[in-house]
């Protein structure tokens, strides 16, 4: 019994209407050309033919992630292999991205990857790796951040996670 993310896509994609698929599909399609512009809800539902409400709640149940958060998906995606493949500054990957703030930028890939853009940056370099005969779509899939949590959802849960010493109900020495 395969119980995958996948599969629970699959399911709710066959559960809409192949025609609204479509046009979530089109807006989505749009958000991948141009992850760089502004995508509001509003913009995203005029290219879908669809209320914004349906299509914020189509989007979500058909892809998992609601809009918002698929579009940061593929901005971090998109910065990760800038940084990875060229030399441009941090500053300029950040407004090529999207990012209207270095700021903003730096502490949701952090949040995201788990390393500043630096760092990211600094490890790739120091060991290159080869990217043999594995087509670049499943690379690009292999490294895509998992984001099935709100950016500031997931700050708030590891803040919590800490437990102090001695609280974890071990008893000392073990």
């Amino acid at each position: 019994m395969a119980s995958g993310l996948g599969d629970e896509q699959d399911r709710r994609q066959a559960r809409q209407d192949p025609e609204l698929l479509r046009r979530l599909l089109r807006a989505k399609d749009r958000m991948d050309a141009a992850s760089h512009e502004e995508w509001p809800v509003g913009r995203l539902a005029r290219v879908s033919h669809v209320s914004e409400a349906h299509f914020a709640r189509s989007f979500k149940e058909a892809f998992g992630v609601p809009p918002h958060r698929y579009l940061l998906t593929r901005r971090i995606e998109r910065a990760v292999a800038l940084l990875r493949d060229s030399e441009l500054s941090i500053t300029e990957i950040a407004f090529e991205t999207g990012w209207k703030s270095l700021g903003t930028f730096g502490r949701t890939f952090r949040d995201v990857t788990g390393e500043s853009p630096g760092e990211l940056r600094a490890r790739e370099k120091a060991s290159p790796h080869q990217r043999g005969p594995v087509p670049p779509c499943y690379l690009a899939a292999a490294h895509r951040p998992h984001l099935t949590i709100a950016v500031s959802e997931k700050r708030r849960r590891e803040g919590s996670d800490s437990i102090p010493a001695n609280e974890d109900n071990e008893p000392e020495g073990t």
